[in-house]
């Protein structure tokens, strides 16, 4: 068993806290040897079981780790390019939108890039407590992981996202019966490619509709049905005025609105991110679709206005009982998988809940710099990524503002501790 004790400890390697850590990795302070990033997995992947070739991202590659913060940065996208030889074939693809994989390359590159922050890999958390002082207040944390280890630190920063949503409705089928979208590349791939599935593919969003077209590429003998409770399959909502709701200086409008009217924002955005398809995609899907009904043979079909009101297994098969919402009428439709792409849980992640118990807050509250408030005498502190939609906006779970988000963060860590420093005449 080994100790270790850091100054800032992130938990999780993905896009937020590899921004914070090039942040810090750049500022001229000596808090880069003294920050670590804790990710479970071997290797740094975005979006790890949604890297299907085609995928592309739908946010500009400028708005990466730092372009916007540092436009000068070695550790930009364009100098990823550049480093690995393609930088004149990027180019003359004429996109803003490169594909997810390259852009998961352009993580783990960066990654690697680090010289002085580390990133220790297949470590996961087992448990985290706060440390406190003789009066109660919080001085810090300590994180114990699952091969035994124990790591101390003073700030914690949560940057693992959400918790993948399974609707009650599920509850009686077994775990191997269902996969959430966040599983989707590594469960598919242990079932045979030449298996004549019957998939039932849930949600009308972007991860639905590309586990939905994905399907027929990894289990070419299957038959999809994808049950849509909308209207249909919809765009993505952006237009130039609705997108500058994206920029990293609408946060500071955001968070200084009342709750009402925040609440009432991220409504009418919601179609800009959580509820549509990038136009592109949409129209492969129909053009497959299209085909199918023309050519043949069809394996695929879309439901619209229609929702799950009843899952059980009978007979080894799973009946789900949809409801059409234009008629009222339902209908058993039976399969053998269900597959979930309706995006994740609203609340605060359960490791973000469970620290709140710990460290005795009622409600997790979160400043602008995305502190969580533990009470002015505590002395660690805990900043949380990627969750905060309801205080900073819609961007918030989105790599639009990871850049400035990360600035943010290191000003508020770099301020508390040259406040300790004047208070104690002690470096913390």
């Amino acid at each position: 068993m080994t100790d270790r004790e850091v100054g800032v400890l992130a938990i999780g390697a993905g896009p937020a806290n590899l921004a914070l850590a090039v942040a810090i990795e750049e500022s001229e302070s000596d808090l880069a040897e003294n920050t670590l990033l804790l990710e479970q997995s071997p290797d740094v992947k975005w979006q790890r079981n949604l890297l299907m070739p085609w995928a592309r991202s739908q946010v500009s590659f400028l708005k990466d780790l730092v372009t916007l913060r540092n436009p000068r940065s070695r550790f930009s996208f364009l100098n990823f390019l550049h480093d690995q030889g393609r930088l004149d074939e990027f180019v003359n693809l004429g996109t803003f939108s490169p594909f997810r994989w390259e852009l998961s390359d352009y993580l783990q590159w960066a990654a690697k890039s680090l010289e002085r922050v580390q990133i220790r890999y297949d470590s996961r958390a087992q448990s985290i407590e706060p440390t406190r002082s003789p009066d109660g207040s919080i001085t810090g944390w300590e994180v114990s992981l699952v091969d035994g280890d124990r790591i101390r630190c003073r700030d914690l920063v949560v940057g693992g996202g959400r918790d993948p949503r399974i609707p009650e409705v599920f509850g009686e089928l077994p775990t191997e019966r269902i996969v959430h979208s966040a599983q989707y590349r590594t469960r598919i791939a242990r079932i045979p490619k030449d298996e004549p599935l019957r998939a039932v593919v849930v949600g009308g969003a972007q991860s639905a509709a590309e586990m939905f077209y994905a399907l027929h590429q990894n289990l070419p003998e299957s038959q999809v049905t994808m049950v849509v409770r909308s209207i249909g399959l919809q765009n993505y909502q952006h237009s130039t005025f609705v997108n500058e709701l994206f920029y990293p200086s609408f946060v500071d409008e955001f968070y200084d609105a009342p709750p009402e009217v925040r609440k009432q924002i991220l409504g009418e955005m919601r179609l800009t991110n959580y509820a549509g398809l990038a136009p592109e995609f949409l129209d492969n899907l129909y053009t497959m679709l299209y085909q199918q009904k023309t050519l043949g043979p069809q394996r695929s079909w879309v439901r619209p206005m229609t929702e799950v009101v009843a899952a059980r297994v009978e007979n080894d098969e799973v009946v789900l009982d949809l409801r059409d919402r234009m008629s009222g009428k339902v209908e058993p439709l039976h399969c053998d998988l269900v597959l979930l792409g309706i995006g994740y849980d609203p609340r605060m992640p359960w490791l973000v809940r469970d620290l709140a118990g710990r460290a005795g807050i009622d409600e997790i509250t979160v400043s602008r710099q995305y502190r969580v408030d533990l009470g002015d005498s505590a002395w660690g502190a805990m900043y949380l990524q990627g969750v905060n939609e309801e205080t900073h906006g819609i961007a918030d779970s989105l790599i639009s503002v990871i850049a400035h988000r990360s600035q943010d963060i290191l000003t508020d860590l770099l301020a508390r501790r040259q406040s300790s420093f004047r208070e104690t005449g002690v470096k913390a």
